[in-house]
């Protein structure tokens, strides 16, 4: 192929890619959708005739170059085309959480300028409408799926379809203009504005060009022999850069098929149907996977327990390495290939990974107990280091080159360089071009040679080249004493317990460590139900006196682990507690991709965070929540505070001075 400053053989945007996928790749499928149980499957030719038809609905409706046309709503084919369509026609995408509030959605669409909005349903529709009067430039509203909306004033209210079918009524009048503008975009152009997740402050625009996307879909599928065979599930937001790299530059890249689940709960049974070969996801839903692989084998009979547990202690031992290729003894390999038989073919035919061939995590460090687990099972989980403003890649681990505690060499066409402090700098071709109406900003995080400060702490190993994260390089601070305080390294190991969902860590100035523990109601309430405890509320569960005794364990186990690390031993939970609600992004606790707030839990809890060091044995106190429907109220409970035991660290200080 060749390379030049104007794109891969003269491919310099998405609807370029899609030009050619559509000749290349005709007859081949390039998106599925299951609805109403049933897979419905549209061809790369079909897909092109599809997104051409919206973008001259698109033009009809006066759009311009340059506008941004919001894109809101869980993962649907026609979701995808309404992006490659608002390129097509010089626009740029703005998708955003489909999960957001209204508020949330007013602050993106009034900051960006949207004209136009693209959403799946009556429930974004509505959302739209709830804050219209705050969006100055909001002028079409265009919604896919009708039920729910024949009685709304459709003056500026258009149903897709129509959008589509006016435009190929007015073929003659505007397919020229959509030829023209298509032929306009270059490398340089802008193929999205995706925003960040807000774990600060509010988020960013970041604007990522055609050379962003294309070059690091090219990169990243040559790293991992990505083709046009491949079969992933888009159920990821469409907001995140992870979803448009993975369902939209990979698979436009490669000609891959995008398969959309039919909902959130139906996602589990339509991952065993397709069985996708390339699968990415984040350490939440890996360890969701593995809380109910647990809790189904605490209701299995005693014999298939024991046989589980058998047959796992040696994929333990031996999985990894058959998996990377390494010597393992002959009865090693039949003893594993009889596990694959009776445990690990039948358990990853049930987890929907039969054919992965390549699977990432991203996002969050996740728990090296976990990582194993899933390798010892033979699925090729690797972990991989990136950010929006990277248009994901910064680093990928080689295959044979897979370890729990790093994420891997840099990225084709990623360079690294670690500053005096232990932040992680990259630059690449992938580098975001700017926040948008935010040169400040754009400043502080890329300087004029394209260095871009990643916000984490690491260094890079000598020998192997591999980078490894420590921290949030805002979270990585001191304790008093002058030890390392690094509260995710602690936090991932209690998360790896299924009855554990969420943890946060204090320590930073103070004398010892301290958490705060979500448990998972999934998980702890199928326990309840199979030990006969009653309970009413994720409140009552959580203050219930074996579920302390529970998490105090796991609190005591991960302390002896920590302990044995000379550089964060001092990182020992010695005081915790069970808050007694789940950290919610509609509460502003967590951001829409599930990042803990640090900051705004600390200051949010403060008086729970006061009880943990001035020795208080339980504390009073009121929070205010957000209901499903958007309500709020008050919730009031007088929490257990607990002192976990703690292995003496003098010995490990000394070996690390």
């Amino acid at each position: 192929m060749t390379q030049t400053s104007t794109g891969v053989d003269g491919l310099t945007s998405i609807p370029a890619l899609l030009n050619r996928n559509a000749s290349t790749f005709a007859g081949k499928a390039a998106y599925r959708e299951k609805e109403f149980g049933i897979w419905q499957s549209w061809t790369w030719a079909e897909a092109e005739k599809e997104i051409e038809a919206l973008a001259l609905g698109l033009l009809n409706l006066g759009v311009n170059e340059g506008d941004f046309i919001a894109v809101i709503g869980r993962n649907r084919p026609a979701l995808y085309w309404a992006m490659v369509a608002a390129q097509s026609v010089g626009a740029v995408p703005v998708p955003l959480y489909s999960d957001a509030a209204a508020e949330e959605m007013a602050y993106v669409l009034e900051h960006c300028g949207a004209r136009f909005v693209i959403v799946a349903d009556q429930e974004q529709v509505d959302k739209v409408i709830e804050v219209q009067d705050q969006l100055r430039q909001f002028q079409h509203l265009i919604y896919l799926d009708a039920r729910g909306l024949r009685k709304y004033d459709h003056t500026t209210l258009h149903q897709y379809s129509n959008v589509q079918d006016q435009g190929r009524a007015a073929y003659d009048e505007f397919h020229p203009e959509l030829v023209r503008r298509r032929d306009a975009l270059n490398y340089d152009s802008t193929c999205v504005m995706l925003y960040t997740s807000g774990t600060t402050g509010k988020p960013k625009g970041v604007v990522l060009s055609n050379r962003n996307i294309i070059e690091t879909s090219k990169n990243s599928s040559e790293f991992d022999d990505l083709s046009a065979g491949e079969d992933i599930l888009a159920y990821l937001p469409m907001a995140w850069v992870g979803d448009f790299i993975f369902s939209l530059g990979q698979a436009y890249w490669t000609g891959f098929c995008v398969n959309c689940p039919e909902s959130f709960e139906t996602m589990m049974t339509d991952l065993r149907e397709i069985g996708p070969t390339y699968y990415f996801a984040p350490p939440r839903v890996f360890e969701t996977q593995l809380t109910t692989v647990m809790i189904r084998m605490e209701d299995a009979s005693p014999m298939k327990k024991r046989m589980f547990d058998y047959f796992m202690a040696h994929a333990k031992k031996v999985g990894p390495d058959i998996l990377d290729g390494n010597p393992v003894s002959g009865f090693d390999k039949l003893k594993y290939a009889l596990g694959n038989l009776l445990v690990y073919g039948p358990l990853k035919n049930t987890l929907g990974f039969s054919r992965v061939r390549i699977g990432y995590t991203a996002g969050e460090a996740i728990g090296p107990e976990i990582f194993d687990f899933y390798r010892s099972l033979g699925i090729n989980l690797k972990q991989l280091y990136g950010q929006t403003e990277a248009s994901v890649f910064i680093t990928q681990q080689p295959d044979g080159q897979v370890r729990s505690d790093t994420v891997g060499v840099p990225s084709p066409g990623v360079e690294l360089k670690i500053a005096e402090n232990g932040e992680v700098f990259y630059r690449s071709s992938g580098t975001f071009v700017e926040y948008y109406k935010n040169a400040e900003s754009t400043a502080d995080t890329k300087d004029a040679e394209g260095w871009v400060a990643t916000g984490d702490a690491g260094f890079i190993e000598d020998g192997t080249g591999h980078l490894r994260i420590i921290d949030r390089a805002k979270d990585v601070g001191k304790m008093a004493g002058g030890e390392m305080f690094a509260p995710k390294y602690v936090e991932n190991k209690l998360k790896f317990y299924p009855n554990i969902l969420e943890t946060v860590v204090f320590g930073a100035g103070r004398e010892y460590c301290t958490a705060f523990v979500n448990i998972d109601l999934n998980a702890v309430g199928n326990w309840a139900e199979r030990n006969n405890i009653a309970y009413a509320s994720y409140q009552e569960l959580a203050g219930h006196p074996r579920v302390l005794e529970t998490i105090q364990e796991h609190v005591e186990t991960v302390n002896r682990s920590v302990a044995e690390d000379p550089m964060l031993s001092a990182c020992q939970v010695h005081r915790f507690l069970v808050l007694h609600k789940q950290l919610d992004a509609d509460d502003g606790e967590l951001t829409r991709t599930q990042k803990v707030r640090r900051k705004i839990i600390g200051e949010k809890f403060e008086d729970l965070v006061n009880a943990l060091y001035d020795g208080s044995q339980q504390i009073y106190t009121e929070t205010e929540v957000t209901y499903e429907d958007g309500r709020k109220g008050m919730i009031s409970a007088t929490l257990e505070i607990r002192d976990a035991k703690v292995v003496p660290v003098t010995a490990q200080k000394i070996a690390a001075e």
